[in-house]
């Protein structure tokens, strides 16, 4: 048995977590597990265009390890495809990043978005008051960007 994978960085929640081809009940089909992670290794190699190097990166592994991650998860979506499988999103090593933090103001209740290091704002862009904070939406817990 192997060491436990290392979680991986992901910063897009697939609100979809089913595909099946259509014309097939569901109770005929056999289905295809698409790790979450798996889904943000297509998203940033495929999608978004990334080298394995950056989605490595981002991702928080190496550049040889996405390599694997994202060889799986072709390779699940190809046997879905070709063998017309549905395709289930679920599971992984994954934790969920931020790549953005939302702020506001206490005076004029302004609120505003800046991209994950930059560091914190020292004052409302809107009316100049220091009195800043973080802001999240209810029910939000900690992310992981600082």
């Amino acid at each position: 048995m192997g060491r436990p994978h290392k979680k991986r960085n992901v910063a897009y929640n697939p609100n979809v977590s089913y595909f099946k081809p259509r014309g097939i009940p569901m109770k005929e089909l056999s289905e295809s597990v698409l790790t979450v992670d798996e889904c943000e290794a297509i998203r940033l190699a495929d999608y978004e265009g990334l080298s394995h190097e950056a989605a490595g990166e981002l991702m928080g592994v190496s550049r040889a390890t996405f390599g694997r991650i994202i060889e799986q998860a072709r390779k699940v979506v190809a046997d879905a495809l070709i063998n017309g499988r549905a395709i289930r999103i679920e599971g992984g090593s994954y934790r969920f990043v931020d790549t953005e933090r939302r702020f506001g103001c206490k005076i004029c209740n302004h609120q505003w978005v800046l991209p994950c290091g930059t560091g914190r704002p020292d004052h409302c862009p809107e009316c100049g008051d220091i009195a800043v904070g973080r802001v999240r939406p209810a029910g939000n817990e900690p992310s992981e960007c600082r």
